[in-house]
């Protein structure tokens, strides 16, 4: 009972430590990822459609990102879709496909990056706190119904104290690694 309790309480926080990592994702670090364009749809014969499904979206180098598509026809359609994402750059249409330059990084840039992250971070941490909250309280009702005694439930409560206090140090760890990916030049 206790058992499946944790387990399901790890999965949970794990589930928050990967919902931070996709966050993290749509951040802009010194290179840039075509995963800037993640939000970014057209309308491809009235369904909304994201970029990466009507066309090849890759990093060319650090700072550019080609935008191909599958369609020619779509070109119009997914430059005037960059520009209303508003991602910081202008798309360049050469007939065959669309280029985004994206400049180098400021230092403001970079720290208001990071500083991005570390929201990102506090969010994961409050979400893993959530589910800590929600496991003492499965174990509460156990204890309050006497399907555990009293040591049972203070144990239990202790160990889930040490599971949520190892994913908020997961969660620095990332936060940690993300800071220096974005502030390295």
């Amino acid at each position: 009972m206790l058992n499946e309790i944790y387990a399901e309480t790890k999965d949970h926080m794990e589930k928050s430590l990967e919902a931070l990592k996709r966050d993290y994702k749509t951040l802009r670090t010194g290179k840039v990822s075509p995963s800037v364009l993640d939000g970014v749809s057209i309308d491809y014969y009235g369904t909304q459609t994201p970029l990466s499904q009507v066309g090849s979206v890759t990093a060319i180098d650090a700072t550019t990102i080609a935008v191909n598509p599958w369609e020619k026809n779509l070109l119009q359609d997914i430059e005037k879709a960059i520009q209303e994402a508003n991602i910081g750059v202008n798309p360049n249409n050469d007939g065959d496909f669309i280029k985004l330059f994206f400049p180098p990084m400021t230092v403001d840039q970079r720290k208001e990056s990071a500083k991005q992250a570390k929201g990102m971070t506090d969010n994961a941490k409050v979400a893993i706190r959530n589910v800590r909250k929600h496991a003492n309280d499965q174990v509460k009702t156990l204890h309050k119904d006497k399907d555990i005694t009293d040591d049972e439930n203070k144990k239990a409560q202790d160990e889930i104290q040490k599971i949520t206090d190892s994913y908020v140090v997961k969660a620095d760890d990332i936060l940690k690694a993300k800071e220096a990916e974005i502030l390295k030049v």
